[in-house]
């Protein structure tokens, strides 16, 4: 019976879906045990993972069955594609699975940061009653500008469209031409839609060209009341450039997700930090996207292995 090793958490009954045909290995401890994982991936026909999991040289010589990579989201910075296409691997990311979760993760904290009014419960439990230091700013009328225009983007300009917020969105990947720029304001460069922009949103992949996109010199460009949020991939945003700028007041405002290291160091350089807002990589990750992205995986890797079982038979 081929073998799937599951390493991250998904949804129990999409896991247990795969029960009929596969011996499933479903262990979440596996992504912090490297040695563990390699020895249980030896017999492996079949992996599913998350974004921690590192799908790399080492994993794959430890697993020589191996036929399909799993991908619970579309990020695939954690997993060498070259690697996996030399050694006739299949990667399948779950695409469309969480695309509204992420959507209303960026409109909630657009929302909070925005409204500048949900930093103050110790305050107000010590007796403050600080109205007039909180009258913020609504969305309706400001401009959300999105950095890469992606499926995941398109659904939060959607959305945002909704609040009456105007949306402008830079992407060098989109032909000017594309149906998808309709109500959209196009932006030419970086620059223009960071100088433009009340909230900036990051729906970029983790590349050379993306790593520390928005550094201190793109923060300069941002207007000093706009805010940024990041439910991106970590390394896109130099996170000492953006503790220098909301400690000076350079930025109203951020939310990141993501991160350069995950899970956050002790001592980080965001520590201490005014007006951030920090989560641990779940902007993708609700109780219905969960769902719907371990179904869409399962299902992935199942199609897989069984072709494979009919090639071979």
């Amino acid at each position: 019976m081929p073998k799937i090793v599951i390493s991250e958490f998904m949804d129990e009954q999409a896991a247990a879906s795969l029960e009929d045909r596969f011996a499933v290995v479903f262990d979440t401890a596996l992504v912090e045990e490297r040695a563990t994982l390699l020895a249980a991936v030896a017999e492996a026909d079949g992996i599913i993972v998350r974004n921690r999991t590192q799908v790399d040289a080492e994993l794959l010589a430890a697993a020589p069955r191996l036929k399909v990579v799993g991908r619970l989201g579309v990020g695939l910075d954690n997993i060498d594609l070259d690697a996996c296409k030399a050694r006739g691997v299949a990667v399948k990311p779950a695409y469309g699975g969480n695309g509204s979760s992420v959507a209303e993760y960026v409109l909630t904290g657009a929302l909070m940061l925005r409204r500048q009014a949900y930093f103050t419960s110790h305050a107000m439990l010590a007796g403050k009653w600080p109205r007039q230091a909180l009258i913020g700013r609504e969305v309706a009328g400001s401009t959300l500008g999105l950095v890469g225009f992606g499926a995941i983007a398109r659904e939060t300009a959607r959305r945002a469209s909704a609040l009456d917020m105007e949306v402008a969105a830079f992407d060098p990947h989109l032909s000017a031409e594309a149906p998808e720029w309709s109500g959209v304001e196009r932006h030419d460069s970086l620059a223009s839609l960071l100088e433009a922009a009340d909230v900036i949103s990051l729906h970029v992949p983790l590349t050379e060209a993306t790593q520390h996109l928005i550094d201190a010199e793109a923060l300069g460009r941002m207007k000093s009341d706009a805010v940024l949020i990041n439910a991106a991939r970590g390394g896109t945003v130099d996170e000492a450039a953006l503790a220098d700028a909301l400690r000076n007041g350079r930025l109203a405002g951020a939310m990141l997700d993501v991160f350069e290291q995950e899970p956050l160091p002790v001592g980080s350089v965001l520590e201490g930090v005014p007006n951030l807002i920090l989560t641990p990589h779940i902007a993708g990750v609700t109780q219905e996207s969960n769902a719907r992205i371990s179904q869409m995986t399962a299902d992935n890797v199942r199609a897989v292995l069984a072709q494979s079982v009919e090639v071979h038979s």
